[in-house]
Formats: C-alpha cells, sequence, structure tokens
C-alpha cells in the first residue's frame, strides 16, 4: 500500500528531472546556434499570423453574414409598414392586425442584429490591434535576437583581429 502511494510520486519527481536536463540541453543548443533560434521565432511569427488572419477571416465572415440579415430584414421592415398602411387604407384591419405583429417581431430582430453586428465589429477591432500586439512583440524579439546575433559576429570577428594582431 505504501509503495503504491510513492510510486506516482517518484514518477513526478523522475519526469521532472527529465524536463529538467531537456531544458537544459535545449538552451545549450540555443546559446550554440543562435541562428537556430531565430530561425524557430520566425516561424513562429508566420504561424501566429496566420492563425490571426484565420481568427479575423472567421469573424469577418460572421460581421458580413449579420450585415446580410440586417439588409433583408430591413427591406421586409419597408414591405411590411408599406402593406400594413395599404391594408390599413381599404379598412382590412385584421390583414393590417397581422402585418402590424409581423412588423413588430421583424423590428425586434432588427434590433437584436444591430446589437450583434455592433459587438461583432468590436470584437474585430479588438482581435485586430491583438494581432498588432502580438506581432509586435515577436518583431522586437526576432530583431534582439538578429541584434544579439550580430553582436556575437562582430565580437567573434575583433576577437579574430586581436588574435591575428597578436600573432604578428
Amino acid at each position: 500500500s505504501d509503495d503504491q502511494e510513492e510510486d506516482p510520486d517518484v514518477l513526478r519527481r523522475l519526469s521532472n528531472l527529465i524536463r529538467g536536463f531537456l531544458s537544459l540541453f535545449i538552451s545549450g543548443l540555443e546559446k550554440a546556434n543562435p541562428e537556430a533560434l531565430l530561425e524557430v521565432e520566425q516561424e513562429n511569427l508566420r504561424k501566429q499570423i496566420g492563425k490571426y488572419n484565420q481568427g479575423l477571416a472567421g469573424h469577418a465572415g460572421l460581421c458580413e453574414r449579420i450585415m446580410g440579415q440586417i439588409r433583408a430584414l430591413e427591406k421586409e421592415e419597408q414591405d411590411l409598414r408599406a402593406r400594413t398602411a395599404a391594408n390599413l387604407k381599404v379598412g382590412n384591419r385584421e390583414a393590417a392586425g397581422q402585418l402590424a405583429l409581423r412588423l413588430q417581431t421583424v423590428q425586434r430582430q432588427l434590433s437584436e442584429n444591430r446589437t450583434q453586428l455592433e459587438q461583432a465589429e468590436k470584437t474585430y477591432k479588438d482581435l485586430l490591434t491583438a494581432r498588432d500586439v502580438a506581432i509586435n512583440a515577436a518583431r522586437q524579439k526576432i530583431e534582439s535576437l538578429k541584434a544579439g546575433i550580430n553582436d556575437m559576429k562582430m565580437k567573434k570577428a575583433m576577437a579574430e583581429l586581436n588574435e591575428m594582431a597578436a600573432g604578428m
């Protein structure tokens, strides 16, 4: 019974140990090859931009669909207003009453759709901002890596020059 309670703990600790060694190994590789780290960051940026753009395209489609519904409801609203007025004019109160009820339903749907569109457009703008912030952060990281690589190359070149000068 005691052995069974210790097994998950031992496995967890062993897993943490392995993860720690892998982390050290990978960070060592990254330091040894900063160009590889730069390539990874650039690939991550490409993937991130793709995901954001895919989400934005989906959201833009939602906005378009809502706008289409609004246009159709506005047209139906105009038609119902005209038909209600025409039925009232000829004294057909029952038909006018049914059309007026339908008109109220259409107006309620129109109001709901306009609210949804407003929210969807706000979310779209928020997504654009989030994408831009993430892209700028990734670009700054990439620029920092490039600067670090250039700095390292300069130091290496200077060290070689100093070595050659010392050899003369």
